[in-house]
């Protein structure tokens, strides 16, 4: 089949690129034509900076929201193309092949046509967190006319085992997904949510990145991107989205508990530095090298809890509640791995730290879940 692949807009979310990467390759390991269909975060005009400006600063100042980056998209242009640099590398020849760039729901509905898509998978990442355009992640932009389309959704996520829809998107998206062919959803907590809100049966399924082996991402971590190779020592492989003090403390604790030098592998800029040549967010190559590198890994990023896994390496995953805590429920609990999620330094002890993890039987897992998952995506794209 010719299969489109419709997630969230990519950048240089590491997760988030490497997911797109995994369901494109493994797709085209089945015998698929798979197509990235680039969804594209729509540009702000210059007209309308003041407006986008001012509703930025009430989400960050008085609601709170920290995500609310007051200048993206508008003033940091030139320092975005140095940001994104290795990342757009990457996706530019790793996920591959892709369609023109859409930035809005009519450009879909009017352009996606032209590529004749047998199917399209949705998936995977937090697409059915609520959002404005939410709608596109359930093929609204699809005529309902259009029987001939195979709708599929691989490891969706919510994001959150709360009902967050407004009425209407739960109206809308209710319709949608009643018109999919096959549905899996990523958490545990997110297969209820469509069974109590849509009246959906779905499939739990591991994330798309732990469908590859870790032979495959430490021969991508190998080329002339990546980083030389530390020598000596043991490491602490350090990968934390959201600094704060206690995050601070449960990595000063773990890394003088186990005797470890700690490294990180980001920006220069996220380390005080405002040179313009430092800014760019190291490549992908990087960050898996410092998982096959590390000796441990402490993160609160769910992608950096499903690597961990994957290069059997120990950890501990610092609970992070604004990103979703359900993520990280799901996960651990699929691989008996509940005792390595802490929601702060005093819940770190030396038990947990010198815990061993049980290896074999985490692999033995995953294959179960590895066959499972790609059952679903072979019976859901039969022709």
């Amino acid at each position: 089949m010719k299969v489109g692949i419709l997630t969230l807009p990519l950048h240089t979310n590491y997760g988030g690129n490497l997911q797109a990467y995994a369901l494109i390759t493994i797709l085209t390991e089945m015998g698929h034509d798979a197509w990235l269909i680039r969804w594209e975060k729509e540009r702000i005009p210059l007209w309308k900076a003041p407006l986008t400006i001012a509703k930025r600063l009430i989400l960050k100042f008085i609601f709170g929201k920290a995500g609310a980056d007051i200048s993206r998209g508008i003033f940091d242009r030139r320092e975005r193309s140095v940001i994104e640099a290795h990342a757009r590398r990457f996706i530019s020849r790793r996920i591959v092949p892709q369609t023109i760039g859409f930035r809005s729901t009519r450009a879909l509905a009017r352009r996606v046509g032209r590529y004749r898509f047998d199917a399209i998978v949705v998936g995977s990442d937090q697409v059915w967190r609520p959002a404005p355009n939410v709608e596109d992640y359930f093929l609204g932009f699809l005529d309902e006319t259009d029987t001939t389309t195979r709708r599929v959704a691989y490891a969706a996520s919510f994001g959150t085992d709360q009902w967050t829809f407004s009425a209407g998107q739960h109206r809308t998206c209710a319709l949608l997904l009643k018109r999919f062919d096959a549905v899996s959803i990523r958490e545990d907590s997110g297969v209820a949510l469509c069974q109590q809100h849509f009246g959906v049966q779905a499939e739990h399924v591991i994330d798309p990145t732990m469908l590859l082996p870790r032979s495959h991402y430490v021969d991508l971590a190998c080329n002339e991107y990546s980083m030389p190779r530390r020598s000596g020592g043991k490491w602490l492989f350090v990968y934390v989205l959201d600094v704060n003090p206690d995050k601070e403390i449960a990595v000063d604790h773990i890394a003088s508990s186990l005797g470890l030098s700690r490294f990180a592998v980001k920006a220069a800029t996220e380390q005080g530095s405002t040179s313009l040549d430092k800014l760019a967010v190291p490549p992908v190559e990087d960050w898996l090298r410092g998982f096959d590198e590390a000796d441990f890994v402490v993160t609160d990023s769910f992608h950096g809890c499903v690597f961990s896994i994957i290069f059997n390496k120990p950890f501990i995953a610092y609970g992070n509640r604004s990103r979703g805590l359900s993520r990280f429920e799901s996960l651990l609990k699929m691989f008996g791995l509940e005792d390595r999620l802490i929601d702060s330094s005093a819940a770190l002890s030396s038990d947990i730290l010198r815990q061993p993890i049980d290896w074999p039987d985490v692999n033995a897992l995953l294959a179960r879940r590895q066959e499972d998952a790609k059952t679903f995506l072979m019976e859901s794209l039969a022709s």
